[in-house]
């Protein structure tokens, strides 16, 4: 055995590396990715503790960014750069401009990590549709619209394999901000927010408000209506519609070949998902394109992470190379 090299070794002697890291209001989840196939090398996890602070979180991802360095180092490869998927907007040069979920604005956050390796920060909806449209779901298509459904819902366009950005980097918002309207019936302002009624916390909220068992998580919300729970049947079958009359309209606009779906509860399958595309169906004006795929994402929990590697792999040392530009 003297002298050999092992095999995982010799492999990453081969590949491209880059650290991906996706940085979500709960979890931070990270890996060592092999650009050529998207393979996941070596992963952390850890809790994101968004409370603590923008330093402290920082603190965490520069941590993690270094130890999957030195296993990058350790199997004899080099990473190429780092990639850093955050759930806020992100302009066209790599800068975070909301501060929702991670009050990352005006931090150094590429600064820091720059040390370790070049780095680029992008929207976690962008770099998730990017790991889709490389590795996943969405190769067979040129024109496809990526959503994702989680703590949040965001969406991206995808053309030729390239997340479309927007003129500004703002193109992802789907259901953050009200859709108002007036009450035919009673003349009342309505000021509905798809998240807080369609999103994985809205299922906990609407459920938990019922006053019976308290959940903490949308699955179990989604599990007690697969079990019968003739209350939690009515929010996720709502809830699924609702979402499904935007994803409808989407498609109105857009006319993509497909729409590939990712994120926790987009990925739950049962009630949620008939009813979600049962009402995006419905809501498809075109007779020609009301029975376009609606399809899961392949990636799983991986596709940030594996999306944000991806992209600094992608535009090293430009990052111009992968944002359509309005």
């Amino acid at each position: 055995m003297s002298g050999t090299i092992p095999s995982t070794q010799a492999s990453a002697n081969l590949q491209e590396l880059a650290i991906g890291i996706d940085v979500g209001g709960t979890k931070i989840a990270a890996g060592l990715v092999a650009l050529d196939s998207g393979a996941v090398l070596e992963r952390q996890t850890i809790s994101t503790h968004a409370g603590r602070g923008a330093t402290a979180v920082l603190d965490d991802v520069v941590a993690i960014a270094e130890a999957l360095a030195a296993h990058a180092s350790a199997r004899g490869g080099q990473v190429c750069g780092i990639g850093v998927g955050v759930p806020e907007l992100v302009d066209l040069a790599g800068n975070i401009t909301s501060g929702h979920v991670i009050a990352w604005q005006g931090v150094p956050v590429r600064e820091r990590l720059a040390r370790l390796a070049p780095t680029l920060i992008e929207a976690d909806v962008r770099a998730h549709a990017l790991a889709e449209a490389r590795y996943g779901a969405g190769r067979p298509y040129r024109l496809f619209a990526f959503l994702t459904v989680g703590t949040g819902i965001s969406c991206c366009l995808v053309r030729d394999g390239i997340p479309y950005a927007g003129a500004r980097g703002n193109a992802l918002v789907l259901a953050s901000s009200p859709v108002t309207t007036t009450c035919t019936a009673c003349g009342m302002v309505l000021r509905p927010v798809l998240e807080e009624f369609a999103a994985g916390p809205a299922l906990v909220t609407r459920y938990n408000q019922l006053g019976g068992r308290q959940v903490a998580r949308a699955q179990a919300v989604v599990a007690a209506a697969t079990e019968g729970d003739l209350a939690a049947r009515e929010i996720v079958v709502t809830a699924g519609a609702a979402l499904g009359v935007s994803v409808g309209w989407l498609v109105n606009v857009l006319d993509p070949q497909a729409v590939i779906v990712g994120g926790g509860l987009g990925l739950a399958g049962g009630l949620y998902w008939q009813s979600f595309v049962a009402a995006a169906r419905a809501h498809i004006w075109a007779d020609t394109t009301r029975d376009l795929p609606i399809i899961t994402a392949q990636l799983g929990p991986d596709a940030g992470l594996i999306g944000a590697a991806a992209a600094a792999g992608e535009v090293a040392p430009s990052r111009e190379a992968h944002v359509i530009r309005a």
